[in-house]
Formats: structure tokens, sequence, C-alpha cells
């Protein structure tokens, strides 16, 4: 079996982060999105794997690299524009030849990995097999209808008027079958080939599509909601560590990651919270579930349920909550001018103000 991972797209519900920076590489507790996924491919036994990459693949290839980090063997393939999931699976024929392969959306975060889904698929022998999860609002994924037995018998793509509740999750396990399938599709209404198309195609050329509705956490990591909500799924995990400097002066309550050459002065973190390799934290409190990468700076601030990103700096400010911060952004007061704001914000952004 081999592994196709979709890592081309462009993060619109993500901008402005993904105006600089692939969706799939903003961190949750640290740690890159895309690699979770990598490290539960490489924890089925599967090693060779093709990565879908687009405009962003300079980022990816760099952090990535050959895949032997992962204990994977990782070979890039181009997309030159998103024009659905059947068209990666298009793209990457050559590479996947006649094996089956499980196709894995890199910006997906799912709690216990996918061995089960992998081992269930190696038994049974489906031409398809899909995971399904229950959604408040299935007009937003590709949705199954289910028969009275729990067979799946259609799917349909962002639906109008979903016929269930039922929604993919984005991971899939293919045999050869599917790329008879994926010839065969037109653009979609929305100019793409979907993957959803592809697998009615097999429903309906009379091969056995099977599906897992699983109960434990799945997240598409596509907009900040669900970044801050996956960051803190994972903090939940932590186990205190004090490997920086924590001052006499600072309090430190539960669980707590300080990596090594950070620094905490006059501080309160209650935890869980993980503060990044070479990060200050001095005279700030920090709330739970928030994550704050490497170099960044928190100083007289309150920072609470966020995500700090590479080399952010907060200054003086006093509460900031349920945010995302990009590398590299410097955050203060306000000159105390009355009744103005002086805003300079790139494409996209999104500003609340209290007046």
């Amino acid at each position: 079996m081999k592994a196709l991972v979709l890592a081309g797209g462009s993060g619109t519900r993500l901008r402005p982060i993904t105006h600089t920076s692939a969706k799939q590489l903003v961190p949750v507790a640290n740690k890159p999105v895309l690699f979770y996924g990598l490290e539960a491919i490489a924890a089925t036994g599967v090693r060779e794997v093709g990565m879908i990459v687009g405009d962003t693949h300079e980022e990816i290839e760099a952090a990535v690299g050959d895949g032997s980090a992962f204990g994977l063997e990782v070979t890039y393939l181009r997309q030159e524009a998103p024009l659905g999931l059947a068209h990666a699976v298009l793209i990457a024929r050559e590479f996947l030849g006649g094996d089956d392969f499980v196709m894995y959306l890199g910006d997906n975060f799912i709690v216990g990995g996918i061995e089960p889904l992998v081992r269930r698929f190696h038994e049974e022998r489906p031409a398809a097999q899909i995971m399904l999860t229950r959604v408040a609002d299935p007009r937003q994924f590709g949705v199954a209808e289910l028969d009275t037995s729990g067979r799946v018998v259609g799917l349909e793509e962002k639906p109008a008027e979903p016929k269930s509740d039922f929604a993919l999750v984005g991971v899939y396990l293919f045999s050869a079958a599917v790329h008879e399938a994926v010839a065969s599709l037109k653009p979609s209404w929305r100019g793409e080939l979907e993957i959803t198309d592809a697998i009615q195609w097999l429903l309906d050329e009379g091969h056995r599509v099977e599906s897992t509705i699983i109960s434990g956490y799945w997240k598409d990591t596509g907009n900040v909601a669900d970044m801050l909500e996956v960051n803190r799924l994972l903090l939940e995990d932590l186990d205190q560590r004090l490997d920086g400097e924590v001052d006499d002066a600072s309090e430190i309550i539960g669980r707590v990651v300080v990596e090594d050459g950070a620094r905490v002065d006059r501080s309160r973190i209650v935890g869980p919270v993980v503060v990044g390799a070479g990060a200050v934290v001095r005279d700030s409190y920090i709330g739970p579930f928030t994550s704050i990468a490497e170099g960044c700076q928190v100083v007289d601030s309150e920072v609470e349920y966020s995500i700090l990103l590479s080399r952010a700096s907060i200054h003086g400010v006093r509460r900031i909550e349920a945010s995302l911060i990009g590398r590299d952004v410097e955050v203060t007061p306000a000159p105390n001018t009355p009744r103005a704001h002086r805003l300079v914000l790139g494409d996209h952004s999104k500003v609340q103000i209290s007046s």
C-alpha cells in the first residue's frame, strides 16, 4: 500500500496567515498539522508517500524533506491548480501504479490515527473505504447516503439539500479500481473533479464501497476556530516539563511545557500551555490552551486560548484570547489618541475593535 497526501490547497479560510504560509504547516501544539498526518501514515506501516503540492511547494518540501524524519519516502507531485481531490488521484496515476493507497488530506486531524481503518481495508478488500462522521451542517462537506443496513448507496459533494448528516472525513482508501472511475469523470459545477463522483461511479458499476462511522475526534483545520479547538485537544495530553528557565517569582500551575532555551520571568502560567524554545514570557499571564512557538516574546501581557507562531511579539497588551497570531507579528498598545484607530491591514484581514 502507498499513501497520497494532499498538501496543495491555498487555505483561503485561514487568510491572512496563508498569504505567506502553507495552511498545512500552521502549527497546533507547536507542530504543523501536516506532520500529525504523516506520523499517522507511518504508524500503519506504509512507507511510500506521494505528496500533492501546489503554489506553496517550496515551503512544504523544505519542511518535510525526503520524509526520512517520519520513516517515509516522499515523492512530490505538482498540481498546477486546485482542480479537485479526484484530479490529485489522476496526476498521481504513475506514482500509484496498481497499488492500493490511502488518500489523506494534509490539513485534517484524526484522534487515534488510521491503523484500524487500514487493517479493515486489508481484511475486507473493498474497492473503496471511506470514513464518515455526523456534522451539524453537511452542506459544507461531501455527504454519504446510507441505506437501512448502513451500506453506502450514494454520495454528493456539498449538496444544497443533504440526504444525510454523514460527512466524509478527509481519509479514503482505494484499490486500483478507482483509476478507471477517475478517468471517466467530468468537472462538477464547481469546476473540479470530485472524489465523491468517483466513489459514486464505483457504486454504479457494482464495486463494493465500505464505510466506517468514526466516534473519535476529527477536524478539518481549515479555519481559526477549528485550529484553536485542535490545539486545545492536543494540549490536553501534555505532561509538565520545565526544560527552560523559570525564575522563583513565577508561578507554574498544571501541565505546562517550557522548552529548552525558553525563559519565564515574574509570570503566571496556567496549563495546559507550551512555551517553545527561545521564547520569553515576562511579567505576563498565560492562560490555558495556549501554544507559544519558538522565539516569541510575551511581555506585560495576558494571553489565553491562543496560538502564537514563530517570533511573534506581544508587548503591553492586557487581554488576548481565541487568537491566531502569525509569524513575526508585533502586537502593541495603540497610542492614547481619543476616538481614532490607525490601521495597516492586508487583504482579507478581519479586525474587531471595541470603541
